[in-house]
């Protein structure tokens, strides 16, 4: 019913043919009379969606005015759409309203044609017949306007977890993006790194003999061999589904083939491992590999040898220390701190702690560390701080990898 006046012409021809009809309460009066009445209510259905509340007041006018000249059929049932319209499209208020005021004019419509009548019988009749008209219609437009309510509700609460789903679906695709830009940094950093500082080498020296050139492209070969080979497992990783398979797995373990590699491409490196090596859980097991891979790739580039390596393995952690000479020049390749942040990452994705700056303490490599200590991170190029002689870059890293009980 969008258009109404259709709906009010009908209403009013309709109207017409009862009261022709005789469908009217005679009073001795023309039938002409009974038009106005009908044609005020019918005027009501006209902006019964616009203005339900002067839809409202026109069926009122229409009703008062009825009930002194007839009443008639037509009129009574066309202001039963007038309520219905009010109740449904008007204010929540002026529904409840008039939910109240229709039951108590139903009530005393009963009560009054009782008393003048003098039967009780008529009570009862009566109160039906004003129920019938005026309590039905507002009933009726309160029980769809609920179920309206409660749709507009249901959609709005759909449209929020269709947001938060897409946030969801937004966090997860920038946390993924995060992760591969960290192991694409990790992978191909330390490989890269040394390939172009043995290069740089070797362009600068104009005195090195063939072997020497020979020896310095076979360990760029190597490099780029075994980025590559990285290269392609990551991409692998990523096209297969499922977990990360236990044979192309990284593990600490491994640190000393790193540490040969820091050694081909320059870097003198001390490696000290305290403890029994054990098997670790899959996630800390890489993050201590590739958090050692950066720190070596990070002392290369831009810090001074000898780089100074201690893994120590105790019962409920493992706790990882790069010491590096602070270089006092120009690092040997430009650095954007990506690397540190990828370090800090990886250390609290597995809960441990991590930790990097200027080793302003006392303690010599081999002595007991005091893992509880939360050193400054410099925001230097590169994570080095250049221009202070005699001082060291430590990273520290402890990740929890308690040990597990065996079954007897």
């Amino acid at each position: 019913m969008k258009s109404a006046a259709p709906w009010a012409a009908l209403a009013f021809a309709l109207g017409l043919l009862l009261i022709w009809g005789g469908a009217s309460v005679p009073r001795g009066v023309s039938a002409w009379l009974l038009v106005p009445p009908l044609a005020l209510t019918c005027a009501g259905v006209l902006v019964r969606r616009s203005h339900p509340i002067a839809s409202l007041a026109l069926g009122t006018a229409g009703i008062g005015l009825d009930i002194v000249v007839g009443p008639s059929l037509a009129t009574v049932l066309v202001f039963t759409d007038n309520l219905y319209a009010a109740a449904l499209y008007g204010p929540a208020r002026l529904s409840r309203w008039l939910l109240g005021i229709t039951s108590v004019l139903a009530v005393l419509g009963g009560a009054v044609g009782g008393f003048v009548l003098k039967d009780l019988r008529v009570v009862a009749v009566i109160s039906i017949q004003a129920g019938l008209v005026l309590v039905t219609p507002v009933t009726t437009a309160l029980v769809l306007r609920q179920q309206r309510d409660q749709a507009e509700t249901e959609r709005a609460r759909a449209e929020q977890v269709a947001h938060l789903a897409e946030l969801d679906r937004q966090a997860a695709i920038s946390a993924e993006r995060t992760r591969m830009a960290r192991e694409l940094h990790d992978m191909i950093a330390n490989h890269f790194s040394a390939i172009a500082i043995q290069s740089t080498a070797a362009l600068s020296r104009e005195d090195l003999d063939a072997a020497t050139i020979r020896k310095i492209m076979e360990s760029v070969r190597e490099n780029s061999l075994k980025g590559m080979a990285e290269m392609r497992s990551m991409i692998g990783l990523l096209r297969q589904e499922g977990e990360e398979p236990e044979a192309t797995r990284l593990r600490l373990a491994d640190a000393e083939g790193l540490v040969e590699r820091s050694r081909q491409a320059g870097m003198e490196v001390e490696l000290r491992v305290d403890g029994v090596p054990r098997d670790l859980p899959a996630s800390v097991d890489l993050a201590g590999y590739r958090i050692l891979q950066e720190a070596l790739t990070n002392a290369l580039k831009h810090g001074d040898p000898p780089a100074k390596v201690r893994i120590a393995y105790q019962p409920e952690h493992v706790t990882l220390t790069v010491d590096n000479a602070v270089s006092d020049g120009q690092a040997r390749l430009p650095g954007s701190e990506a690397g540190l942040v990828g370090m800090e990452e990886r250390a609290a994705l597995v809960g441990g702690t991590f930790g990097a700056g200027l080793n302003t303490a006392s303690e010599t490599f081999g002595a007991g560390l005091n893992t509880q200590r939360k050193m400054s991170r410099h925001t230097e190029v590169g994570g080095s701080p250049m221009g202070h002689d005699h001082q060291e870059w430590r990273v520290e890293v402890t990740l929890p990898a308690p040990v597990e009980e065996e079954v007897a």
